[in-house]
């Protein structure tokens, strides 16, 4: 699902009926701001029912360039990892 689909699918939604899509993708722009910042701030944002993203910090560490295999070095930087909650593994079965 794209960011257009999922805003088109949020306007869609009979709860939101009387928002215009301009404020709806405000929303969700300000909601994914806001869960990253979260994410960078606490370490870690849970939603109960979908899943936790965690900040990882990663170790240098060496590779290998596979177009010349020439040992390289890959600098130690953070990324986020996702683990799914039980009821939304459960549901993809």
């Amino acid at each position: 699902m794209t960011k257009a689909e999922l805003i088109e699918r949020v306007y869609k939604d009979n709860k939101l009926r009387g928002l215009p899509r301009v404020a709806i993708a405000e929303m969700v722009d300000s909601v994914f701001d806001l869960l990253a910042k979260g994410i960078m701030k606490d370490g870690k944002f849970t939603y109960p029912g979908f899943g936790a993203f965690n900040l990882k910090k990663r170790k240098e560490r060496k590779g290998r360039n596979p177009q010349t295999g020439k040992t390289i070095t890959i600098k130690a930087h953070k990324t986020i990892t996702f683990r799914p909650a039980p009821t939304l593994k459960q549901s993809l079965r």
